[in-house]
């Protein structure tokens, strides 16, 4: 469905016509342009928006299918880009990503979002109490998405950085992190930190080809040279991300292995454990066992006191053997 659309002049809002055949012509002007948005079209409506605009039919194939990864093309009328935007679930502890496709050309963007936590419409109202800035045309409708989406990612990543910092301290309390739940749970969040790396990482070569637009061999048509320290903003932007991504994903990892060591060194305490205490059992079974075969002939038999020497005998060996045990550390 078109969720917005409207022709900007001179940075200024003015309504979208009825027809989108007329939007073009009234956008011809210098310094106007047209901003459609839409939210998960179907293919008869974005047909429509996709003939009037002149989108090229691989792009159009992209954005209505969605699952893309973030990327940049080029084609002879327009800019295809697009983001995935992400969403922190602080209740659930999980990432989850949507995505927003933009194309640009020279006086039209087009917008297309599918899933949630895209911020166009924050974007819109942020550019329309910016006139001067909106004035740039639809390269500043480009900039402000994808500093909008990248500074989020900040956001998030500061988010991970701090449940990272609880479950570690969970792992390395006195306990161990002796819940059964503990590895399930440090699975889980390397699965939401690879669902963020998915969405932030080929992100990179789109903004830095954005970031070196009016370089040689790096001209990105319909994209304003004026707006490359912008794109560089936001490229640094996204390198600390992917920094913080690539460093959450180790810690993550190195945490997963100091849980597994942890477990088998418990596995191996308790195993001394069970040892000494079998070892403990076995002395006074073996007495017992031999002064139960009932032979007739056995010395110790006829003597007065050879039931409490018998028990003395075992209890002094079982205080030997736990003293033993103890001094090793396996009780």
């Amino acid at each position: 469905m078109i969720v917005d659309c409207a022709i900007y002049r001179d940075g200024r809002r003015t309504e979208g016509p009825q027809d989108l055949s007329d939007a073009l012509d009234q956008a011809r002007g210098a310094g106007d342009f047209v901003w459609i948005g839409l939210h998960a079209p179907d293919a008869a409506e974005f047909d429509h928006v996709a003939r009037e605009f002149g989108l090229h039919p691989l792009a159009v194939e992209d954005a209505l299918n969605a699952h893309q990864r973030p990327k940049l093309e080029v084609y002879d009328d327009s800019l295809f880009l697009v983001f995935k935007p992400v969403v922190y679930e602080a209740e659930s502890d999980t990432v989850s990503s949507g995505e927003v496709m933009v194309f640009l050309g020279d006086s039209f963007v087009v917008t297309v979002r599918h899933g949630e936590g895209a911020p166009l419409a924050a974007v819109r109202h942020r550019l329309e109490d910016a006139p001067e800035m909106l004035a740039k045309g639809p390269t500043a409708v480009l900039y402000a998405i994808a500093d909008a989406i990248v500074d989020h990612y900040l956001d998030v990543a500061t988010e991970l950085g701090t449940d990272l910092e609880e479950l570690e301290a969970e792992v390395f309390s006195p306990d161990g992190g002796g819940s059964r739940h503990t590895a399930s749970r440090i699975y889980t969040f390397k699965r939401q930190v690879l669902e963020f790396r998915r969405a932030t990482g080929p992100l990179a070569p789109p903004m830095t080809r954005l970031a070196d637009t009016g370089a040689p061999g790096a001209d990105v048509p319909f994209v304003n040279a004026d707006a490359r320290p912008f794109f560089g903003d936001v490229s640094d932007h996204l390198t600390r991300v992917n920094e913080s991504v690539e460093g959450l994903d180790r810690l993550v990892s190195d945490i997963l292995s100091a849980h597994l060591a942890q477990m088998s060194v418990r596995q191996n305490d308790d195993m001394r454990k069970i040892s000494a205490w079998a070892a403990m059992a076995a002395v006074p079974t073996m007495i017992a066992g031999i002064y139960g075969m009932n032979f007739d002939h056995m010395p110790e038999l006829r003597w007065v006191w050879s039931y409490p020497a018998v028990i003395a005998a075992m209890a002094g060996l079982e205080a030997l053997l736990y003293r033993l045990f103890k001094r090793r550390g396996w009780l």
